[in-house]
């Protein structure tokens, strides 16, 4: 147990036989071709341009995958051994589908590249730490390759991704951050920032006592979080809008609707009394602003209105706060 928790286990590449590091190949050329037609099915419906590029990329992994198993026959027969890239210390690592289910179309393409930049850098370096000659010349040729494939791949993304469709594409991808995460954290964070401003300054007013005042601030802050991201996960499944996940918009809801909370709440950590308060007052007052640079920036309001709805807005709800702690 202690072994597999320390990778001792996997095997080093130097004590792999030819018959073995070819294997490897074999399994790690159908493992990628596998990936990309992940890649495809999960660009399908949104991206078809891109998932094409996919499929072709999966066809090509697949022809290198013939190509080295009629290498083996020649060479060992037709008993293939069991190795796989987990069973090799330093191998590279890929993703589950799990985990590249939630990447962006950029991010797809970025994580593609890498993988056959990442494969040709493993065989290089493995052909530079092996002294037999044999070996060194098949892993130097599956570094090439490896190489060919990112070559066939920018090839592939020529042919099916012209400038129009991967900018079309890039725009569809940008509409779904904005609807998928700045429109609902943007949403918590003025929730956090302005309702929380009231209950904060005139607990602070009220009580003069920095530690009460924080407390009721984290109180607000994560409540509000809570609810704000509960309702957001709740009242959409992003199947038919086309918001995207329902949990990606709920936590980017519940967190920022925290977090715009707590920046106001945690200066009152400070003792004294009026350093917490100027300070709280400093940050609301960057808060605000903040917020209308983003309304402005992504939601493309027009900025005097954005600081007629934030600015203007939280200075009452402010201002109503401190008259109620006085009061």
């Amino acid at each position: 147990m202690f072994a597999r928790l320390l990778g001792h286990s996997k095997r080093p590449l130097s004590s792999l036989s030819e018959q073995e590091v070819l294997a490897l190949a074999i399994s790690s050329e159908e493992d990628d071709a596998r990936i990309y037609l992940g890649y495809a099915q999960a660009l399908k419906d949104q991206y078809p341009d891109s998932a094409k590029v996919f499929e072709d990329m999966a066809e090509v992994e697949n022809t290198h995958k013939s190509m080295l198993i009629d290498m083996h026959r020649r060479r060992f027969g037709e008993r293939i051994p069991l190795i796989r890239r987990e069973h090799v210390a330093g191998f590279l690592g890929r993703r589950p589908d799990w985990l590249r289910k939630t990447l962006s179309l950029e991010a797809v393409r970025r994580e593609a590249e890498a993988m056959e930049s990442q494969a040709y850098n493993f065989y290089i370096e493995a052909a530079r730490q092996t002294s037999d000659a044999g070996t060194r010349q098949l892993l130097g040729d599956l570094a090439l390759a490896e190489q060919g494939h990112e070559d066939i791949a920018r090839m592939l993304i020529g042919k099916h991704v012209t400038g129009e469709v991967r900018k079309t594409e890039d725009e569809a991808a940008h509409r779904q951050f904005l609807l998928t995460y700045v429109q609902p954290g943007l949403a918590g964070l003025m929730d956090g920032s302005v309702s929380t401003l009231a209950p904060i300054f005139a607990a602070a007013f009220a009580t003069q006592d920095t530690w009460q005042t924080f407390l009721v601030g984290l109180s607000a802050s994560v409540g509000a979080g809570i609810s704000m991201g509960f309702t957001e996960a709740a009242h959409d499944d992003g199947k038919l809008s086309g918001r995207g996940s329902p949990l990606k918009r709920g936590l980017a809801c519940g967190i920022m609707t925290t977090l715009g909370g707590l920046g106001h709440a945690l200066p009152y950590l400070i003792p004294n009394f009026w350093t917490a308060t100027i300070i709280a007052g400093a940050i609301v007052f960057i808060e605000l602003w903040a917020i209308a640079f983003i309304q402005n920036k992504y939601m493309e309001t027009p900025f005097l209105r954005a600081v007629l709805q934030v600015v203007l807005g939280g200075s009452l709800v402010l201002a109503a706060g401190v008259l109620i702690g006085n009061a």
